[in-house]
């Protein structure tokens, strides 16, 4: 007899995302003439930058002839590219960090859902609420959590982010060994500083845990102040782990291409207390379940770093922050406070009310697709998120539609 992994059963409902998409779908049934603006998920819709296209164009025509024709590529990601990334990412910013520190992958969401898996089922792990669901549900499938009890998974460790704290949550009161930190924030838009990183980090080595650090906004981070990477802080390579994406810097949500850092200093413990190599761990699990990004898309990446693309790249990042800006401006107006939208796609907004009211009554009245708060965590409750990613003139038409819902 089959049996499943029943740790699946402990899981809320359904996806976050798939809710919102079933809601959409029975409205767009109920109203087939409305035209819908989503400002729910973070999904770009601007074109590819062409300097990303002429390096994908010219890498598919290598693929059509026998002397160039690329078969299987470097598990970890070919040179070309991790040289390129250590280089213009790290090391231009301060930063250590090495080609062989680079692992190449198809996305960030894999990577921070697929980490996990190197490290013992009973280890304790704090998440930051609200979070990224993925954070959540892989601990779950796991079995490093209990049953939900109150809108929370016994057994793993919450850090309340609200208004007070600027969406900023305080340490562990309790010893952690894995720790989830998402800078520039998805879903509050919230950014740390280096003072704030730098206790975390301290927290990290003082009590032998790790840090996973979603980083894959810090394209969108301007204040000159603020850390890019984590591992502009002294000390940070031993304790943590950096996800990066070329989705939302140069478009790549439906290219496919984001890379993971993983230091060889960084160091995870047997029951023992021997030491091991998290990035050997990795490099083991990497090169035993995925087989490299597609050499094109590799290219098409390297091209993010050429001058051309640097200057592209940096159009389409002040694109879609002009729509954040604008968004924050016209719902403060309405009288709503918020957060996010300078260094970050994503405004936090307090809706004043249920998240999933507030998302339906945008929804049905205004014809505009959120993300309610409350699906990224109990400390979400009354909150929704607007993203930037949509056109200009669909932001202005999204924000005229929900002042006239909202008087």
């Amino acid at each position: 007899m089959i049996k499943i992994n029943a740790n699946y059963l402990k899981l809320q409902s359904s996806y976050l995302f798939s809710d919102i998409a079933k809601r959409v779908a029975a409205h767009q049934q109920a109203y087939p003439d409305r035209r819908l603006i989503k400002l729910g998920i973070g999904d770009v819709t601007r074109a590819l930058p062409d300097a990303c296209i002429q390096a994908l164009h010219a890498a598919v025509d290598e693929m059509a002839h026998d002397d160039s024709f690329r078969g299987y590529g470097p598990e970890q990601g070919y040179d070309f590219l991790r040289e390129a990334i250590a280089k213009e990412d790290f090391q231009a910013r301060g930063a250590d960090i090495q080609p062989d520190e680079i692992f190449v992958s198809d996305g960030a969401k894999c990577d921070s859902g697929n980490f996990q898996e190197i490290f013992s089922g009973d280890i304790k792990v704090a998440i930051t609420d609200p979070v990224y669901p993925v954070y959540v549900d892989t601990n779950v499938m796991a079995g490093r959590t209990g049953e939900v009890k109150d809108g929370r998974y016994q057994g793993l460790v919450y850090l309340d982010g609200n208004k007070e704290n600027g969406f900023i949550p305080d340490l562990p009161a309790e010893p952690v060994d894995l720790i989830y930190l998402c800078f520039p924030n998805n879903p509050t838009g919230a950014m740390a500083t280096r003072e704030q990183l730098k206790l975390w980090v301290d927290y990290a080595r003082n009590n032998q845990a790790l840090i996973l650090y979603d980083a894959a906004y810090e394209a969108f981070i301007q204040d000159a102040d603020l850390p890019h990477s984590i591992y502009e802080i002294e000390g940070a390579r031993e304790v943590a782990v950096e996800f990066r994406s070329f989705s939302k810097t140069a478009g790549f949500t439906g290219t496919r291409c984001a890379y993971t850092v993983v230091p060889k200093t960084c160091r995870a413990y047997t029951e023992g207390g021997k030491t091991f190599s998290i990035n050997t761990l990795w490099n083991r699990r990497h090169t035993t379940k995925f087989n490299s990004v597609s050499y094109p898309v590799q290219r098409a990446a390297e091209a993010v770093y050429s001058t051309a693309g640097k200057a592209q790249v940096k159009e389409l990042i002040g694109y879609y922050l002009n729509n954040a800006k604008y968004i924050r401006r016209q719902m403060e107006t309405l009288g709503y406070d918020c957060i996010g939208g300078e260094n970050s796609p994503y405004i936090w907004i307090d809706g004043k009310s249920d998240s999933w009211d507030f998302f339906d009554l945008l929804l049905n009245r205004a014809a505009v697709v959120c993300t309610p708060g409350a699906g990224f965590g109990k400390c979400g409750e009354g909150f929704i998120r607007i993203s930037a990613f949509n056109s200009f003139e669909n932001v202005q038409e999204a924000m005229e539609r929900i002042g006239q819902a909202l008087k």
